[in-house]
């Protein structure tokens, strides 16, 4: 009963769904900008707009804490639409899918550039094992659950991993979307190639990264959505096991590794 009471107070939030609408209209009139740095090209979608505007007006009287509760579930309802509708492009574009083979079954393993990339910056900047939990992954919801399973909310891994969540959540789509549109135009790589990396484990961090390079390349939109679904998917259904069994322990071994190193053991 109190979750239908809960439900009926999401859709009679008429402030909430006000201020959505409002956001989407002044975004969508604002329209699509493209900035050019060198021979490519950063391109400022409205989703950016949205994103930086609802920051902007969660710090004002306009939204209240009840506002800030309900839509969190509505994030949920507009990923699950999202991801009907990849589901329907998918279909129909699934022999290319298939046709990119080991590049779209290893694509997860790229996922663990963070730890070889992010893990000596942390231990550098004199994080201890928070660093743990923020680099062995992009911390994502699988993987906040596992940190939590493994370590607990209240350790050092677990305080890491919620600090990457946040600030994946608040920022992970708006960097992908401009790094993406920048990278599929300044380099000779395909932009099918793209599509494939923007597929991380997070909807609104791929709906970013592929809205960008649609942005950029129109002719070749079904393509571009077709491949970064199946490429989210399979590190939805794919990515807590590389974590499980190669993410976290090489990332243990390497902060074991350098932090002996640093103090000289």
């Amino acid at each position: 009963m109190q979750d239908g009471n809960t439900a009926m107070g999401l859709w009679k939030d008429w402030r909430l769904h006000a201020i959505v609408l409002v956001i989407v209209i002044v975004t969508e009139l604002i329209g699509t900008f493209s900035i050019k740095v060198g021979p490519g090209v950063v391109l400022l979608l409205p989703m950016l707009y949205a994103l930086i505007i609802g920051i902007i007006l969660y710090f004002t009287p306009a939204v209240k804490a009840r506002q800030s509760m309900n839509a969190e579930p509505i994030i949920v309802l507009g990923v699950s639409l999202l991801l009907a509708k990849i589901g329907v492009i998918i279909g129909p574009s699934l022999p290319e899918v298939i046709a990119a083979g080991p590049a779209l079954l290893l694509q997860e393993l790229g996922n663990l550039g963070t730890i070889l990339i992010a893990l000596p910056v942390a231990i550098w900047l004199g994080m201890k094992r928070e660093a743990i939990g923020m680099t062995h992954s992009i911390g994502r919801e699988p993987n906040v659950g596992l940190i939590m399973d493994k370590y607990g909310m209240g350790s050092p891994e677990g305080r890491g991993v919620m600090a990457m969540y946040i600030f994946g959540t608040v920022f992970g789509a708006v960097f992908l979307g401009l790094l993406s549109g920048l990278l599929a135009t300044i380099t000779p790589l395909s932009p099918l190639s793209f599509a494939l990396a923007s597929g991380v484990g997070s909807g609104s961090m791929m709906a970013a990264a592929s809205g960008s390079l649609i942005a950029a390349f129109p002719d070749l939109e079904t393509q571009i959505i077709a491949f970064s679904g199946a490429s989210n998917l399979l590190s939805l259904s794919t990515g807590l096991w590389v974590s499980i069994f190669i993410g976290l322990p090489l990332t243990e071994k390497m902060y074991g590794w350098m932090t002996r190193k640093k103090e000289g053991y």
